[in-house]
Formats: C-alpha cells, sequence, structure tokens
C-alpha cells in the first residue's frame, strides 16, 4: 500500500504531468493527493461489468444516457480503450436492475453539481458500486448547449450560464468543417469523438508528431496518457480501437482537438495503415472529421462554421440549438460588459466584416497597409525625391487615394469611431530588399546595362539601410523626418471626414500617432496636426492621441497625457521592447523550449504578460489618468482578442480593446464574463 502511494505522488513529477499542467496552466507545486478505498471487480463474470456514463452527451449537449459499458472487464479496459464498448443504453438489456439504479443516481448526481457529471462504474456480481464522479469535459458546442439547458431547467441563471461557457470555446466554434459536396465516400469511419475538421500528414508516433514542424494527424491504435504531447501538437487524433470514453476522446475534447475513434477497419502496424487496399504511409495528408467519425484520404476543402455564418448574418438564431445558445449568451456578454470591444481594419471588406461581428468601431486603421500592392511605385518616388517639389509632387499623389480610403472606411462605419494610425513602419519595407536590388543590379552590371530604376533604388535603400529597423527610423520619428508625409496623412483624414459630414454621413475619426516615446514628438506632431484639421472646412472635432508601445513612454504616461486625448496601447511593441525579443526570431528559436520549460505557460506575444508587461500597462494607466481625468484608454495589439489577456485589460481599467474582425465574438464574451468575476 505504501509503494502505491508513492507512486501516486511521485505521478506528479512525471513528464506527462508536467506536459498536463503547462498545457492547462496548473502551478506546478500544487501537488496531488491519495485517496485510498476498497476494490471492487467488474471481471467476476457475465454479472459483472465496467462503464463510463456522462448525464448528457459531452459532445453534443443533448439530453440522455450516454457512455460505454463493458461485460466482465474492469475500468482500464474501458477508459484505456483496447476493447471495443457497448453503448451504454445496452445494461438496461444486460442487467435491468442496475441500469435503473445508475439513471436514478446520474439524475441525483447532476442535481447536486448543477452540470454535466463523468461517472464512472462497477458492477461486482449484480451489485451496482459507484466509483467516482466529476464535473465532466465537453466540446464547445456542448458547453454552450448545455450552459443554455440548465437555465431553462431553472438549474443555473444566466449569469452563471455565462461564467461557464469561454471565447477560446466561441473561437473553435468558429472554426470551418469539411465542405461535403464534391467527396468520395470515406475510406474508413469511427466514432465521432470529438468534432471539427482537421487535415494534416499521418504520424503514427506521438513524440514525432510533437516535433512536426506542420499540421499533423496522430494516428494510433488507442493512445494512452504518454502520449499526450503529440496529441497536443497535432490537429486531429485517429485511432483504430476504443470508444467515445477511452483516453483519446477525453484528451481531445479537453483540448478541443478533433478526434476520430474505433475505426475497426483501419490496421495500424509501424509507421503505417491500411484500410481494405489503401496504405496510409507516414506523411501522407489525410483528413478526419470529428462530426461524422469519417476518414478520408487527401485534403478536404472546408466550409465556414454554422456560428460564423450566424455572425455573418447568413443563419437566423433558431437555425439550431448551438446557434441559438450562442446568440442567447453573447447578447447577455454584451449586456454585461463594461469594455468596449472594437476592430482592427484596414480596407472596407474588413471594416464590414468587424461590423458585422459586434465590433463598435475600428480601433486601430493602419495607414501603411494602404501603400502597398500598385500604389508602392508611389513611395518608391516618395523614397528617391532630392528636393522639396518632387517630394510634395509624390504626396500630392498619394493625398486622393488615402481620402478616397478613408471616405469608404468612414462611410461603412458611419456613426462609430475610427482609430487612424499614422504610418508605422520604416519607408524601406515599401523597397525590395538589399539582397535582392545587390543581385538585380550586380547582374545587370555583368551584362553591361545600366541598372537606371533599380540602381537608383539600391543607392536609397542602402543609405536608408539600418541593422535594427524596428527600433530606427519608424513611427512618430518619420513623421518628424520626413517633411509632408503626417501632414498628407492628416489631411486626407480631414479632407475624407468633410466630405463624409457633407454628404450627411456621421464620421467620428480619431488620429493616433505611433512609437511616441517623449511628450515633446507628441507636441509637434499634434501641433502640426491640428493646424490642418482648424483649417479644413467642415471636419468634426478629431481626438488626436498615441500609441503607448515604448516602455518609456508607459513610463512617462503622466507627462504624455497632458497632450493625448486618448492612449490605445500597442501590446505588440511593448512586448517585444519589454522583454528584449525580436518576434520575428525567437518564436522559431527558442519559444518552444522556453514552453517546455515552464519559462513561459504561454507565449507572451499571445498572452499578456501580466507581471512584467501588465505592471507598465497598469503604470500608464494610473499615471495617465491622473494627469488627464477620464482619459480614454484602449489596446490595439492582437493581445485584444486574447480571452485570458481581455480579463487583465477589465481588470487594468481599459476602455476598450481592439482585436482582428474573427476575434471580435470572443472578445465580446470574454469581456462580459470578465465583468462577471470568478
Amino acid at each position: 500500500l505504501q509503494l502505491a502511494v508513492r507512486a501516486v505522488f511521485q505521478s506528479w513529477n512525471s513528464e506527462r504531468a508536467a506536459v498536463y499542467r503547462r498545457q492547462e496552466r496548473i502551478p506546478a507545486d500544487l501537488g496531488t493527493a491519495v485517496t485510498v478505498m476498497a476494490m471492487v471487480f467488474g471481471n467476476l463474470g457475465a454479472d459483472s461489468g465496467t462503464g463510463v456514463a456522462f448525464t448528457r452527451d459531452p459532445a453534443t449537449g443533448a439530453r440522455g444516457v450516454y457512455g460505454d459499458y463493458l461485460p466482465n472487464a474492469q475500468g482500464e479496459d474501458v477508459v484505456a480503450g483496447i476493447r471495443n464498448t457497448l453503448p451504454l443504453q445496452e445494461l438496461e438489456r444486460l442487467d435491468p436492475r442496475s441500469f435503473g439504479q445508475l439513471v436514478s443516481i446520474m439524475d441525483r448526481l447532476e442535481r447536486h453539481y448543477r452540470d454535466l457529471c463523468d461517472i464512472e462504474f462497477t458492477i461486482e456480481r449484480g451489485k451496482l458500486w459507484m466509483l467516482q464522479t466529476r464535473v465532466g469535459k465537453r466540446t464547445a458546442a456542448a458547453a454552450f448547449i448545455i450552459a443554455g439547458q440548465l437555465v431553462d431547467e431553472e438549474v443555473i441563471d444566466i449569469d452563471e450560464a455565462l461564467r461557464r461557457v469561454t471565447g477560446e470555446q466561441l473561437m473553435r466554434l468558429m472554426f470551418p468543417a469539411f465542405d461535403l459536396s464534391h467527396v468520395d465516400v470515406p475510406i474508413a469511419t469511427g466514432l465521432p469523438a470529438s468534432p471539427g475538421a482537421a487535415v494534416g500528414r499521418a504520424v503514427f508516433d506521438a513524440h514525432r508528431a510533437a516535433g512536426q514542424s506542420g499540421p499533423t494527424i496522430l494516428v494510433r491504435r488507442e493512445t494512452n496518457p504518454d502520449d499526450l504531447p503529440g496529441i497536443i501538437a497535432a490537429q486531429g487524433v485517429l485511432t483504430s480501437r476504443g470508444g467515445k470514453t477511452s483516453h483519446a476522446a477525453v484528451v481531445a475534447r479537453g483540448l478541443g482537438k478533433t478526434c476520430v475513434c474505433g475505426a475497426e477497419a483501419l490496421t495500424v502496424e509501424g509507421t503505417s495503415a491500411t484500410v481494405g487496399e489503401v496504405t496510409i504511409h507516414e506523411g501522407d495528408v489525410i483528413s478526419i472529421d470529428g462530426t461524422t467519425g469519417h476518414v478520408y484520404l487527401g485534403e478536404l476543402p472546408v466550409r465556414p462554421s454554422p456560428v460564423v455564418r450566424y455572425f455573418e448574418g447568413e443563419l437566423s438564431p433558431l437555425h439550431d440549438p448551438l446557434i441559438a445558445a450562442v446568440d442567447r449568451l453573447i447578447g447577455h456578454a454584451d449586456a454585461r460588459r463594461r469594455l468596449g470591444v472594437l476592430a482592427n481594419a484596414d480596407a472596407p471588406d474588413d471594416a464590414r466584416r468587424a461590423r458585422r461581428f459586434g465590433a463598435a468601431g475600428i480601433g486601430l486603421c493602419r495607414t501603411e497597409h494602404m501603400f502597398l500592392g500598385e500604389r508602392r511605385i508611389l513611395i518608391e518616388r516618395l523614397i528617391l525625391a532630392e528636393t522639396h517639389e518632387a517630394r510634395q509632387a509624390a504626396l500630392d499623389t498619394l493625398l486622393p487615394l488615402q481620402r478616397n480610403d478613408f471616405i469608404e472606411i468612414f462611410q461603412e462605419l458611419d456613426g462609430l469611431p475610427v482609430v487612424v494610425r499614422l504610418i508605422d513602419p520604416p519607408l524601406h519595407e515599401f523597397l525590395p530588399s538589399l539582397a535582392e536590388l545587390t543581385g538585380t543590379v550586380a547582374t545587370k552590371e555583368a551584362h553591361g546595362e545600366d541598372p537606371g530604376h533599380d540602381g537608383e533604388l539600391l543607392t536609397a535603400v542602402r543609405r536608408m539601410h539600418e541593422q535594427n529597423p524596428m527600433l530606427g527610423l519608424r513611427g512618430v520619428r518619420l513623421g518628424l523626418v520626413i517633411p509632408g508625409l503626417f501632414a498628407m496623412q492628416v489631411r486626407a483624414v480631414a479632407q475624407a471626414a468633410a466630405a463624409r459630414k457633407a454628404a450627411g454621413g456621421d464620421p467620428r475619426p480619431e488620429i493616433m500617432v505611433p512609437l511616441v516615446g517623449a511628450v515633446e514628438e507628441l507636441e509637434l506632431v499634434r501641433a502640426q496636426a491640428q493646424s490642418i484639421l482648424d483649417a479644413t472646412e467642415g471636419v468634426p472635432a478629431v481626438p488626436i492621441g498615441t500609441m503607448i508601445e515604448v516602455p518609456r513612454a508607459a513610463l512617462t504616461a503622466g507627462e504624455i497625457a497632458t497632450v493625448a486625448d486618448f492612449f490605445s496601447f500597442g501590446t505588440n511593441d511593448l512586448t517585444q521592447l519589454g522583454w528584449g525579443f525580436s518576434r520575428d526570431d525567437v518564436e522559431a528559436a527558442f519559444f518552444p523550449r522556453y514552453l517546455q520549460l515552464g519559462i513561459f505557460g504561454a507565449s507572451p506575444f499571445e498572452t499578456i504578460d501580466r507581471t512584467g508587461i501588465g505592471r507598465l500597462i497598469r503604470i500608464a494607466v494610473d499615471e495617465g489618468r491622473a494627469a488627464r481625468p477620464g482619459l480614454v484608454i484602449g489596446v490595439c495589439g492582437e493581445h485584444g482578442g486574447d480571452p485570458e489577456s481581455v480579463r487583465f485589460f477589465h481588470e487594468a481599467g481599459l476602455d476598450y480593446v481592439s482585436c482582428s474582425p474573427f476575434r471580435v465574438p470572443a472578445a465580446r464574451l470574454e469581456a462580459g464574463r470578465a465583468t462577471l468575476g470568478g
């Protein structure tokens, strides 16, 4: 007994336990407990057996008896997936008395816990023993549906229902599914254990799957706890054995992974699997459908999720129970939340989608994206200009293009704020790379050709070359060094707003200055911008604010607030500069190792670092509002759409978050949950 107890305690430090804690962000010092109890046996004959039961379907949320049962077997046989199980309803035929007792106890447990219960039981020679129960894991769809059902049954209130769903679950529901309109028959069919659509290269070993860089499908006879790293890394899991309560199914549902179990026609051997005359080799692309259980060879086309179609306005909330539950809970989140939710959008199509998805405006309109494509040549002219007249001619050509861009966006967001960020990246990003130009010019010269325009560009790129351009001439520095650049953009905003107002619209532009590190920078830009706004007839009031993305700006926020109408945290750059990371380099170079070692619970570029970067944000909020009470403060980095980060921004007292249009619904939901606490 002492050895068994010690083994359980030591399991806390096993590799797979550590992997699971990192994935679920469980503190490493929490520890585990041991319960010592009498053993009962389900393998004593036909009148014995073991099973797992759920009080509702954890995949769909449907009410009813759901689970697996194995006669003459122990619990390990069920959860390990080494034998294919019977549906729990078969117990009613095999042992009506025990089945009736089980159903009664299941109802009692669910009423006590007020939630879906996951129950393990054993029947020993006709006597039912309840081994354990816990609140059951469920798919994202089931979470929404069950929460709504429990409200209707008056088991919980709508606030509690909102607490039981998450923005992360909503994001899962917005993933696409397979378009099966022109697909041949599947090569195999198993049990639909965890819904979704997953495509990837078949990998037959969990550790190899964990080391792959591209999307994979982990293919196994059955999985065990040692396979956890591979399940986490894979897009989906396919097994030839096991039921809906096997290890693969339960873990995949908890992680939001697509899973098909018990595909008995699949024979898995070494690094290949055969189905009839079809052989799947390691590296072959397969597609698995966790909603139907079908397995296909090759990559299937996908279609938008019903939840996305609902947000797009294509489906009514009455379309099905899932859409009804999402509509109900996100509506309640909107009623509860304090945080506003805006979107990052740079084009009319993005702006339209943002509004359909519930954004209350545009929190970040990146003007540099308007200079790409065919307009790149105009930026080249600006960079190559050697006289004031040539530079002004280039700016005069850009002005009407920028103005028309803003008119379209203001029209789409009529009556809602649109925060226009003046150009941020260094100008050389709009030119060919130094290496590319050097090669082109060298080739032409080697053939005795005049490099011409390419030679001029190479001279300009060499002149502007920086060892670390993200810390060089960009943002506000660019506007102060390149005469007329910011002025042209402000003039375009002013003229577009005046045009929309004259047309009967209600434009609400705001101008945001990027990369400010000193109040003097903002003072200079603001003075110039305000003079242009004042000189343009018919312009509505235009607030002028700044991004807080340089640590010095956060630490001197009190000074900067005296000349800023609003702050918006650029958490991408703030994280880079605060940590001393170059995002483009470190995420591939050593982040996986840092996550493995537990230095990060999550990438600081995905979820806000509360301790360090979060401290800078709190300082800026406190000092900014101390200097300017009522200062409007938001965030426009992609952290604004991360569910865990949204909760922090609520706690820190921000007024709004802004994120990509696709993440707006999750941010709305999470902002409502943040208000409820818990």
